[in-house]
């Protein structure tokens, strides 16, 4: 085990532009371990295929290419996988619960996000099953984040945001304007309904950055990425803002009320 491990922090402001010039950084200071998440762990594997990598969150590490196996990685990269693209029919569901006419949905995401476009295609598979019709923008600059609501107006009536960076940034402005154009949000966790979303059901993020911390122990204890199985996230957390709902004059039925793990009231 190294005397003292290399540190640094970088972030790249929702924008997937900056991940390849702060991948290539961490690889001239020859860090020991990189920690990323999201689209960025791409960039890192194309920088270094020899410092190992620990992604806390991941949306099909082995459909995205980022390992060979959930058992056998393979390579230098490893973490945890956040099962993102199963659960986009759940979270239809949950949004019909809320909203049961719901007919049209609004789908934001970040083209430019390989993870998210799988999860893209999981909620077109699910909106189809269910008989919603979808609108897909796709963006890759906050400055488009507003020509994309003009583009829903009046072709939906909710709206379901796939999580990424870009969107974590810039949460505020998208529920700003999901209120103003009075559309039910429904996004991938708690931060966003903190910020002023209508509900999140997915991974407990917290959790999963807790155990990333085990898997960057592990790398510097000795341990070869390659041989240490990407685990599966096991906590999964429905937030619903009660506030939000209200604004919107929508009513949560009790029974879904009683099986969220937290309501912001």
């Amino acid at each position: 085990m190294p005397s003292m491990a290399r540190r640094g922090y970088r972030w790249g402001e929702g924008r997937a532009e900056r991940y390849a010039d702060i991948a290539d950084e961490f690889v001239r200071l020859k860090v020991n371990v990189i920690v990323t998440s999201g689209s960025a762990v791409v960039a890192v594997k194309r920088a270094t295929s020899v410092i190992p990598i620990v992604f806390p969150t991941a949306n099909e590490p082995v459909g995205s290419g980022l390992v060979a196996s959930l058992a056998r990685p393979g390579g230098n990269a490893t973490g945890l996988s956040m099962q993102q693209t199963d659960l986009a029919g759940k979270r239809l569901e949950l949004l019909r619960e809320i909203f049961p006419g719901l007919r049209r949905l609004g789908v934001l995401i970040n083209a430019s996000n390989p993870g998210a476009a799988l999860d893209r295609d999981q909620v077109r598979a699910a909106a189809s099953t269910l008989g919603i019709e979808v609108v897909i923008k796709d963006i890759q600059r906050a400055e488009e984040i507003a020509p994309a609501f003009e583009a829903f107006k009046g072709r939906t009536e909710a709206l379901y945001v796939v999580g990424d960076a870009l969107m974590a940034t810039n949460r505020i402005r998208i529920n700003t304007l999901a209120l103003a154009a009075r559309l039910p949000s429904m996004y991938p966790n708690r931060a966003a309904v903190e910020a002023g979303g209508l509900v999140s059901y997915g991974p407990n993020f917290p959790d999963l950055y807790r155990r990333a911390g085990d898997y960057v122990d592990k790398i510097l204890r000795g341990a070869n990425p390659a041989e240490i199985p990407v685990e599966q996230s096991t906590r999964f957390d429905l937030v619903i803002n009660l506030v939000t709902a209200k604004a919107l004059g929508l009513t949560v039925p009790p029974t879904l009320l009683a099986r969220a793990d937290e309501v912001i009231e």
